[in-house]
């Protein structure tokens, strides 16, 4: 073999596709994430360190929270808000949605069906308003879905996941004391640039980041996430995500592609294209198991909008939380953050079914019967 030979077999051992990918996952495992390894993993789109990423992701998940998808019914009970973000769909200056409040005989009825489908945990989601009316509306909801929940399987009822936005410390404790205990509050960015360009000047990045650890300190296990693909978002914003997540201490991670909605100022803002947002969503994902692998993170619909397998694919990128539509059908369109949202027609049942076949298929296994808690807390 001649020297150059040797050379070229050595230089190719070095580059070989996925060894380089390799060498970043074993960085960022190591106990010590520097920001270059993640920005790195999350800017490559070539094919084979793509998978190399993919496969640690999911050995981690598997390795850290087991093979089980926790499901948590979601029931957008109401889509009334007092906010204006630019971006949502049912903003206060949007005139096209009907706005409803679910009855509370209804919630009750939907967590209960929840229960029984062995779902474990549910979500309570809908637009921020902060009076009082709706302070003891949230209460009297949790507490009636506590008491109507209760089984065998359930001795505590279902587990109540919150997602109503910012509130004062005295409405997170009334409300924890009422039987939530966990609670979502999405930063969207933890950029206060990108927080500012998003939403009206009286919504203020430092309140929502202190509404997050007034959370924590009460003790809730508390979730936030980002959209992934804003206008004017980069590869650093994204790993200062990743490690505001690390340093909030969050127990569950909620992000997805950014999809526009036509109704709002931002909807003809540049953007990737929809390959692009949806690679990048899913190597976020995985970035955020590889750097936190006890954590929740949830396979949102989001990815199911822009690929019709986008949550199989979320699954396999190491995400291990569905969050299967419960809301009442004759609501269901009035409740839509960014176009093209997908299962605005199917009963519950259909949902169910649908999402057990598609959990089943990238060989994962239902959790039932359970919370579905973060292993450990982050």
């Amino acid at each position: 073999m001649t020297t150059a030979t040797v050379q070229f077999v050595r230089k190719t051992a070095v580059t070989a596709p996925g060894v380089e990918a390799q060498a970043m996952v074993a960085r960022l495992q190591s106990g010590v994430p520097d920001r270059e390894t993640l920005r790195r993993i999350l800017a490559t789109d070539l094919a084979d360190e793509v998978e190399v990423i993919r496969q640690a992701a999911e050995q981690a998940l598997l390795t850290h929270c087991g093979d089980t998808v926790r499901l948590r019914g979601l029931i957008e009970f109401s889509n009334r808000c007092t906010l204006d973000c630019y971006y949502c769909g049912i903003r206060r200056s949007n005139r096209a949605p009907t706005r409803y409040t679910l009855a509370l005989d209804e919630i009750v009825e939907t967590a209960r069906w929840c229960g029984e489908q062995g779902y474990g945990s549910v979500v309570l989601q809908s637009g921020e308003r902060r009076d009082e009316k709706f302070a003891a509306f949230v209460t009297e909801a949790v507490r009636a879905i506590k008491a109507a929940t209760r089984s065998d399987a359930l001795r505590e009822g279902v587990g109540i996941t919150l997602c109503v936005g910012e509130q004062s410390p005295e409405t997170y404790a009334e409300w924890y004391e009422a039987g939530a205990h966990r609670y979502l509050l999405r930063m969207e960015t933890s950029s206060p640039r990108l927080f500012a360009a998003l939403h009206p000047a009286e919504q203020r990045y430092a309140s929502r980041v202190d509404c997050l650890k007034t959370l924590k300190a009460i003790g809730y296990r508390v979730g936030t996430g980002v959209m992934i693909g804003l206008p004017g978002q980069t590869v650093d914003d994204l790993v200062d995500d990743l490690f505001f997540f690390r340093d909030i201490g969050a127990d569950m991670i909620g992000m997805g592609p950014y999809i526009p909605h036509e109704q709002t100022p931002m909807h003809s803002a540049s953007v990737r294209d929809v390959p692009a947002r949806m690679t990048l969503a899913l190597r976020m994902i995985a970035a955020t198991r590889l750097l936190l692998p006890s954590i929740n993170i949830a396979a949102t619909t989001a990815l199911q909008t822009l690929a019709p397998d986008g949550r199989e694919q979320g699954l396999r990128y190491g995400a291990n939380v569905i969050m299967p539509q419960a809301t009442p059908l004759h609501v269901r369109r009035e409740y839509t953050l960014y176009d093209g949202k997908p299962c605005l027609d199917d009963s519950a049942g259909q949902c169910a079914a649908c999402l057990e076949g598609r959990i089943t298929s990238v060989g994962r296994r239902i959790l039932r019967d359970q919370w579905g808690d973060a292993t450990r807390r982050v």
